[in-house]
């Protein structure tokens, strides 16, 4: 088959790899008719090569139909329309039963002594082949795939996969109360469905901070308020001004690790790519740091006593943090990754509104063939050509 595969720094390419075949009893296969390329793709295709080996299968965002399964795959039969959520997570041990589906104590990856194995991201993850390919080994399939409605567009249901749950997931941990004011810092896929998430759940006011005009625009279009980095230096002064000098509510972080205003991380980031990699995974894991603008920004811009909600991927160790300005203003602070499962039912009955009231249908702005996707993922990187989101198709051809 067909699959993108990782083969340095910022590279990769399309290569003939063999096909998945079922390897454990709850495994199924599944034929991909639509995968994403997705902002933390672009991690591992500039940061995370040091965990990384080339012909890597790349990609986390993907659905398609059920070509085979296991004897113990649970009610999923061949022809099913799923799918396939980020987090590989088996349904049944605590951490499932407590909707902590990010923490999964099956497929948890206890040699990295990081959370549960994810789809297409490195081995601190469980090295799991991904999902940009034309076919898909799915382990815990028992639980893991959701079935979607055979009528409807893919990308109608394909965001189930991470960035939607992701953003859902954001606003939910940011405590929004009724009519309260938000603000969330990016405005990348996940920052968008963050700021529309937001609003579905009862905030009377979203401000939100980017720098590119497609992302700004794009936000507008949903009533969203928005700060243009590239004309306000400091967004959360900003903030504070359009809020009575008190701060929102609430802020979620949805940029992560590659924020703009480091230059130090950045020649960091550089360096350590150049190393060998046992050298720069063992200085990554003990010195490593984040560049972390946006999250400072967040702790200002938030009220004494708000919440901050971060969704942005950090992998630091060694991120230097204003302890004392978050201890002093009370904050509540929750992060990680989005537990998918939990979501999925909730997420499933919007979007089988009749509208597409989250806009799901409309977020991409690049539909190309999955040969396509090398010079796809430079587009995202580079945010040229307008590119938001990015959704790739097996099988079609340029």
């Amino acid at each position: 088959m067909r699959a993108l595969t990782w083969q340095g720094t910022e590279k990769v390419s399309i290569e003939d790899v063999p096909d998945p075949r079922i390897e454990a009893a709850n495994d199924a296969i599944v034929q991909v008719t639509s995968t994403a390329i997705c902002g933390s793709d672009l991690h591992l295709y500039k940061v995370l090569g040091p965990y990384l080996q080339p012909g890597d299968v790349l990609g986390h965002e993907f659905m398609g139909v059920v070509t085979e399964v296991g004897p113990e795959a649970g009610d999923l039969r061949v022809g099913d329309r799923v799918v396939v959520p980020f987090n590989i997570s088996c349904g049944h041990c605590f951490m499932c039963t407590i909707g902590k589906q990010s923490q999964c104590e099956t497929t948890q990856v206890r040699s990295k002594g990081m959370g549960a194995s994810l789809f297409g991201f490195t081995s601190l993850y469980g090295a799991v082949p991904g999902g940009q390919a034309e076919l898909v080994r799915v382990p815990q399939a028992q639980y893991g795939p959701v079935k979607v409605p055979e009528h409807g567009a893919d990308e109608r249901y394909l965001y189930l996969s991470d960035i939607l749950p992701t953003g859902w997931q954001a606003a939910k941990y940011a405590d929004i109360q009724p009519d309260s004011t938000v603000a969330v810092f990016g405005l990348g896929p996940v920052g968008q469905f963050a700021t529309r998430s937001a609003l579905r759940q009862g905030a009377g006011r979203v401000i939100a901070v980017d720098r590119v005009d497609e992302r700004l625009a794009l936000a507008r279009s949903f009533g969203i308020e928005t700060i243009d980095l590239r004309e306000v230096k400091d967004p959360a002064a900003a903030i504070k001004d359009m809020t009575g000098g008190r701060g929102a509510d609430s802020v979620i972080e949805a940029v992560g690790m590659e924020a703009h205003g480091s230059p130090v991380a950045e020649t960091a980031f550089a360096v350590v790519n150049k190393l060998p990699k046992p050298l720069a995974r063992a200085m990554t894991e003990n010195i490593g740091f984040d560049q972390l603008a946006a999250l400072h920004a967040c702790f200002d811009a938030v009220r004494r006593g708000g919440t901050v909600s971060v969704v942005g991927v950090y992998g630091g160790a060694a991120d230097p943090m204003n302890m004392m300005l978050m201890f002093d203003k009370n904050l509540t602070i929750r992060m990680g990754q989005a537990n998918v499962r939990q979501w999925t039912d909730e997420l499933l009955a919007i979007l089988e509104e009749d509208d597409d009231v989250l806009g799901a249908e409309s977020l991409a702005t690049h539909h190309l063939p999955l040969e396509d996707a090398p010079s796809a993922y430079e587009t995202f990187q580079k945010k040229e050509d307008g590119c938001i989101k990015v959704v790739l198709k097996p099988g079609e051809r340029s």
